[in-house]
């Protein structure tokens, strides 16, 4: 079966994939593979909004440091100036696509803030902005003629000179492309391009609990780790501190910007509690928020804390929110304008990735990375509130610049032989494999979360080990199929971050250690693997 051929090839569906898909389309042939359906990703999903400088009282000195106070000194300084000097363009691209963000009565933006923002600088779509912005792109991908997208397809490996050595005399360490599942005709595929952009979104489906949805299995980042491509700050994950607590119910999100409206943190007692932990009380950078909210359910042993909203203006919270307000009514029978709202820390966001330079460019000839999926130094030890969809524009948009001016399809002559596919389908062992997933999640939860110690991590890096001998020994005996992918991505996710946070023997940002409880100038770098 002959290859599928393109000038770009782009793994991911979200908005950095999105945004350069559109640029890049505009000098070759795009595919886009995507999982499930086109709009299936974190991007949808996100609620709070995009951070840029745009109101008056703000400047981009200011932004920088913000991102700098929570990155916790790890945040690379040319990434940051990028990012912050870039993104309100960014910011008009969107509106210029059609994204509708929210506005005032006046008929200006209304921008929001959100914790460890010192001005109001939040572009935001009421609470469901990531799927305003995702539906307009998709319209945009969907109507151009350079682009193809190929929905449920789910990326197995990267395709490397390791593949189609016998084609190379001296070249190594390139990207070719990507062998490909396509779940409805059980095939795989080649996928060849000129270049690859990962663009695979997070990672946090590898916890018990996480704000994400099950597509989050960090492909993009264990492909890259596989094929040898460098990885840095694995062992800083961000855990949301208010996701709503619903036992039994699928995780849901409750946004930073409801704390930045107003909303006040209540322990089980009823008593507000992060003035204790910090003087900005529930506007502390996420790392301080779920710690804090941590520590208070573990003094009583109580299963969650309270978001308190009741004191607000019940018409202006049920147009700011109604997605949130219109949940919590459904499916908790909760009138949030009067009732407080249950909530718990939950896995949301990987702040390492795929290292990048500033134009997207990994460790690898012809393989780009941006979004969740890459490190390009911006966020550091914590990432700042909303800059994560900024950094998906700002990176995407510069690796689209940078390969449009760069010759194509160099290595469009090499033979790449077809995925080797002889296994048998072991569905009997699968029943007890398939258990490894929710065994992997909960060592995860128990001993890699929001407080960790030197022992907890070995113990979960010895149980890793067994889980990922056992799965690859079924990976290699087998027929593929997405959810065996999907645990072999996670397991692999599973030790990047445990060997990460294993070699950091300091407490900085969201990488907690009981034992090695304060910061280090030994450690004021990145980990790389």
């Amino acid at each position: 079966m002959k290859p599928i051929k393109s000038d770009y090839l782009v793994i991911g569906s979200g908005l950095a994939g999105l945004t350069f898909a559109l640029k890049v389309a505009e000098h070759g042939t795009v595919n886009i593979i995507t999982k499930k359906k086109v709009k299936e990703s974190n991007t949808n999903y996100a609620q709070g909004g995009i951070a840029a400088v745009f109101a008056d009282d703000d400047n981009l000195d200011l932004h920088k440091q913000d991102t700098f106070v929570a990155g916790a000194g790890l945040c690379h300084e040319d990434a940051v100036n990028v990012l912050v000097k870039e993104g309100p363009d960014r910011i008009k691209e969107l509106i210029e696509w059609g994204v509708q963000f929210s506005k005032d009565k006046n008929k200006q933006y209304d921008l929001a803030k959100e914790g460890g923002h010192s001005r109001n600088r939040i572009f935001h779509a009421k609470d469901m902005t990531g799927a305003e912005v995702e539906k307009t792109l998709i319209q945009w991908v969907k109507n151009h003629p350079n682009i193809t997208i190929y929905e449920n397809h789910q990326a197995i490996d990267l395709i490397t000179e390791h593949h189609v050595l016998g084609n190379l005399r001296a070249d190594f360490n390139i990207c070719f492309g990507a062998y490909v599942f396509n779940k409805d005709e059980k095939k795989v595929r080649t996928f060849q391009a000129g270049n690859t952009l990962l663009a695979t979104g997070g990672a946090s489906h590898v916890y018990l609990h996480s704000t994400n949805p099950k597509i989050a299995t960090g492909d993009g980042v264990a492909m890259a780790y596989r094929a040898g491509a460098r990885i840095a700050n694995m062992e800083f994950i961000q855990f949301h501190p208010t996701s709503l607590y619903s036992p039994g119910k699928k995780t849901f999100l409750i946004t930073e910007a409801m704390r930045g409206f107003g909303a006040v943190l209540r322990n089980a007692k009823g008593d507000t509690f992060m003035h204790q932990y910090d003087e900005r009380k529930e506007l502390a950078p996420r790392d301080i928020v779920a710690r804090a909210i941590d520590t208070e359910m573990k003094k009583d042993g109580d299963d969650c804390v309270y978001l308190d909203v009741t004191h607000l203006e019940a018409k202006e919270l049920k147009t700011r929110f109604p997605n949130i307000y219109n949940y919590c009514l459904k499916n908790l029978n909760l009138d949030i304008t009067k009732e407080l709202i249950p909530v718990v820390p939950a896995a949301h966001y990987v702040c390492g990735g795929v290292m990048t330079d500033l134009d997207g460019q990994t460790s690898m000839k012809n393989l780009y990375a941006s979004g969740e999926s890459a490190h390009t130094g911006v966020h550091g030890a914590n990432r700042l509130a909303s800059n994560s969809l900024l950094e998906a524009l700002v990176f995407s948009h510069r690796a689209a610049k940078k390969l449009t001016g760069l010759p194509q399809n160099q290595y469009d002559h090499v033979n790449i032989p077809e995925w080797y596919d002889q296994g048998l389908a072991n569905e009997e062992e699968w029943v007890l494999i398939k258990h490894n997933l929710k065994e992997l999640q909960s060592i995860m939860w128990d001993y890699v979360g929001i407080v960790r110690s030197q022992n907890h991590l070995h113990r979960a890096f010895s149980r890793i080990e067994f889980l990922y001998r056992e799965i690859e020994d079924y990976y290699k005996r087998t027929k593929l199929f997405p959810q065996l992918i999907a645990l072999r991505n996670l397991t692999a996710i599973a030790y990047l971050i445990i060997s990460s946070a294993i070699r950091r023997k300091e407490s900085r940002g969201l990488h907690f250690m009981n034992d090695f409880p304060r910061a280090s100038d030994k450690h004021l770098k990145d980990s790389i693997i």
